[in-house]
């Protein structure tokens, strides 16, 4: 392949590059994917693509939208709006996450299908990226409602799934027992198990973000400060890991509110706090914290893991931390990109510090089919190796090109898909 540069600024800050495909941004799903799109418009440029090959990678294979009718307990029926968005299959089955969020739509979902594609493509794994999502507030649900509300989601969009389909995984607002509602409603229509319909990656997901933290830093774990912006499954398993290893974790927040203790947070009892309690708020080992000005604080990590699009541009100019690792994809946005390399920030991606996630979605399936069960250390083995690989291959692009990690692990992700379109003689 041709090998092009980004185009710089007069500062000689490489610029966001602009796609024509991309509608002008305004609701949070827009604005996800019109990011997604200038990524891929960059390393398509980096890589010398086509036109034509560049638009059939920023285009889905499948989009389906549906609406999902819930029972509440009072007895009164409520219609939302639910999508599944299958974007790539040139590598293998589709895999990705299924969220639960008010701001779920369309364009954002496609925007987080797209970034599974590359993060699969990234870390090895032989998957092609699919998202979904209701735009419900699962908070709002009793139990038996989000049940109901699950398993009608599942059934909805039960043409697409299976292990040889697109495999569904938790995501923002939903969880393990989410998956299992989908995985046994697939079952059911079947009339026998499924194994391998869809798969829990939380653990497998921090874990990732943990090996490869530790190696993006230049120095020993021991003292090394922690930020983590979302206490959610992932975020919290993370902060877990980050503090076994020897960092200290002094600050979290989660929608409610935000918590500091300079000397380091019990990361144990603020878990045991947040289940009891349902948010960080009001755990009587630390201070309270603005959730704003977390982003802020003078620490050497910052693991944005709420939402994608977590920190723009002017929130990036009061970013303190010298390392970025992003447990949410494109938690910061482009615009925010710039700003951070200007201030000589590492970002380390969503699409490989959170492909723990991907890879737990292949390994898990793989088990189902071979009838075996590898033993935690055997799984943690091949999840490390597959992740210091994908790190290796970045760190490697963007030191020999110039480039921050970003754009390097997008130019694999990218190039390795369009690799497989060539193959598959599916070029137009």
């Amino acid at each position: 392949m041709t090998i092009t540069d980004f185009p710089t600024t007069a500062s000689g800050v490489r610029d966001a590059v602009p796609d024509p495909l991309s509608p002008r941004p305004s609701a949070p799903g827009d604005r996800a994917l019109a990011a997604a799109r200038s990524r891929l418009a960059e390393a398509s440029r980096f890589l010398g693509l086509d036109d034509n090959l560049h638009r059939m990678l920023a285009t889905p294979r499948r989009s389906l939208a549906v609406s999902v009718p819930v029972r509440r307990e009072d007895g009164h029926m409520e219609v939302v709006e639910g999508c599944r968005v299958q974007h790539n299959l040139l590598r293998g089955p589709a895999t990705g996450g299924v969220r639960f969020h008010p701001s779920a739509d369309l364009a954002g979902v496609t925007a987080l299908a797209m970034g599974t594609t590359w993060a699969c493509a990234l870390a090895g794994v032989p998957y092609g990226g699919a998202a979904g999502g209701v735009a419900v507030d699962p908070r709002e649900l009793t139990p038996r409602e989000l049940e109901r509300l699950t398993r009608r989601y599942a059934n909805e969009i039960l043409p697409l799934m299976g292990p040889e389909k697109d495999v569904p995984v938790p995501d923002a607002g939903t969880d393990e027992r989410t998956v299992a509602w989908i995985m046994d409603t697939c079952g059911g229509d079947a009339g026998h198990p499924i194994p391998g319909t869809a798969t829990g990656r939380a653990g497998a997901t921090a874990r990732g973000l943990e090996i490869v933290a530790l190696r993006a830093l230049d120095r020993a774990p021991e003292g090394v400060t922690v930020a983590v912006q979302g206490f959610g499954a992932v975020g919290a398993l993370t902060a877990r890991h980050l503090a076994d290893a020897g960092c200290r974790v002094v600050a979290v927040s989660d929608a409610a509110g935000a918590v500091v203790r300079p000397s380091g947070l019990d990361v144990a009892a603020l878990r045991a706090h947040t289940a009891e309690a349902g948010s960080v708020r009001g755990f009587a080992g630390a201070d309270a914290l603005g959730r704003d000005e977390l982003l802020g604080l003078d620490v050497d990590v910052l693991v944005p893991a709420a939402l994608d699009g977590a920190i723009t541009a002017a929130e990036a100019s009061r970013v303190r931390a010298r390392l970025v690792v992003e447990g949410a994809d494109g938690a910061a946005t482009p615009e925010a990109d710039l700003v951070l390399a200007d201030a000589g920030t590492t970002v380390v991606p969503g699409i490989l510090a959170n492909a723990g996630g991907v890879i737990a979605s292949y390994l898990e399936p793989a088990q189902d089919a071979q009838a075996r069960s590898w033993s935690a250390g055997e799984a943690g083995a091949r999840l490390r190796d597959r992740m210091e690989d994908a790190y290796r291959a970045v760190r490697a692009l963007a030191d020999d090109e110039g480039l921050t990690l970003r754009r390097a692990a997008h130019a694999i992700g990218v190039r390795r898909v369009a690799e497989a379109h060539r193959l598959r003689g599916l070029h137009p």
